[in-house]
């Protein structure tokens, strides 16, 4: 069997039924031995592995016995979870694009629909907008709810129907990846701009980087651009995620240290965790300079070496005018560290929450070589607020419940940024937090 990676760039590889065998053989072990549920691999879990084992065994193609492990690992019922070749130089459209779809009915039938496109990315530089209707790529029709996906350093022909409703055809570009392990290409990280006197507004669209300190200047530059602003709205829509660079985004819309919350692997949950957790270490300082992360790699190594939980504490930035005046725009697309935020904001009541519900995805995870080239991603631990609540598989329901409406959308009419700014600008001038 030979595994190509779209546009068949990479080397192809050989993988027999031993070796088949011997990748699933691998992954149940590194899943025993690692993943961050270990009550999930249950009896059923175990019937499932068996209903599976002779389609994976018996695929004829690269194709079907990546799909048929897939099938199996969604039985998991779980984010972070997914096995891929080492040599694949391919994306889903979310990370290739730098945008976000939805699965909905159109004149076309039921399509996929643009709903985060963000500025910099691939899809925003061929003018691609919200509410635009997705038909094909590389003159293959996409439906729901087969993903897109698209080759790495290769143009793509993609056709869409825009606000005029007439099909037209675009020439993507997609960059190779920065990383062997994440395949995403950067957008434009933060914008920033006032929307009136007073009122500023903060777009993040994701925050790269394990402690981020790129993208945690550019925020606490952007709102220092600012200026006086005593109302402030934060725009995480199609966030889907990334490192500790989002606690500068915490430490903002407060003024003291807080703590956050911290990764536990569900193995290690003790018995007093309500008790311990007050002992873990604390990080609660984004440094200025990557000069500065190898002191803090020293700092926090026995932790990392033993897997005790560091608390994530916001930084101490002091008091804003615009504190007691935030809203978050979320919506389905929001997740993993995005989703840590709004979490942040709910429990200490800092901000006002409008738009969807988020994605409820919100695990610590990492690969794991599985043999033969392939690579197991799966999560290792659960995130814990500071006051308890565990974000996997819970979306966090906002304050103010705005659909996403992309025949609006299309339009000009943005619902979610709309009533935003008609409750932020309704509320007095609050205290500072």
């Amino acid at each position: 069997m030979r595994l190509n990676s779209a546009g068949g760039a990479t080397p192809q590889v050989e993988i027999s039924l031993s070796d088949r065998r011997a990748i699933l053989k691998n992954v149940l072990a590194a899943l025993q031995k690692r993943f961050y549920s270990p009550e999930k691999l249950d009896a059923d879990w175990e019937a499932a592995v068996d209903r599976y084992r002779p389609m994976i065994e018996g695929a004829n193609t690269a194709a079907e016995f990546e799909q048929s492990m897939s099938n199996l690992l969604a039985q998991l019922h779980t984010s972070h979870v997914g096995i891929f070749h080492g040599s694949a130089r391919r994306a889903s459209s979310r990370a290739a694009l730098s945008a976000t779809y939805l699965a909905d009915e159109t004149p076309f039938g039921k399509r996929w629909v643009f709903q985060d496109v963000h500025s910099g990315g691939a899809a925003s530089l061929v003018d691609i907008e919200p509410g635009d209707i997705l038909l094909s790529v590389r003159g293959r029709e996409i439906t729901p709810p087969e993903h897109p996906v698209f080759p790495m350093g290769e143009q793509s022909d993609v056709t869409i129907v825009g606000k005029d409703d007439r099909p037209r055809t675009v020439n993507l570009t997609v960059s190779r990846p920065k990383g062997k392990k994440l395949h995403f290409v950067e957008p434009t990280l933060v914008e920033a701009r006032q929307l009136g006197t007073g009122l500023g507004y903060l777009k993040v669209a994701m925050f790269p980087g394990m402690v981020g300190v790129e993208v945690a200047n550019e925020i606490s530059l952007a709102v220092e651009n600012l200026g006086a602003v005593n109302r402030l709205i934060i725009d995480l829509r199609g966030n889907t995620g990334g490192g500790i660079g989002a606690l500068r985004v915490m430490s903002i819309i407060t003024s003291g240290k807080t703590p956050v919350g911290f990764a536990l692997d569900r193995r290690r949950v003790p018995a007093n965790l309500e008790t311990e957790k007050h002992g873990f270490d604390r990080f609660s300082r984004i440094p200025s300079s990557k000069k500065a992360l190898w002191p803090l790699a020293l700092q926090f190594a026995p932790a990392m070496m033993t897997k005790r939980p560091v608390v994530l504490q916001t930084e101490g930035l002091g008091s804003k005018p615009f504190h007691g005046n935030i809203a978050l725009l979320v919506d389905r697309h929001t997740a993993s560290a995005a989703e840590m935020i709004v979490a942040f904001a709910r429990e200490n009541n800092l901000a006002a929450i409008i738009g969807e519900k988020t994605a409820g995805r919100l695990l610590s995870a990492t690969s794991v070589k599985v043999g033969h080239g392939f690579r197991l991603a799966l999560p290792t631990g659960a995130y814990y607020t500071w006051k308890g609540w565990v974000l996997e598989g819970s979306s966090i329901i906002p304050d103010e419940l705005v659909e996403f409406d992309w025949r609006r959308r299309r339009a000009g009419i943005d619902d979610q940024l709309e009533r935003a700014v008609e409750l932020i600008r309704s509320q007095p001038t609050a205290r500072a937090s």
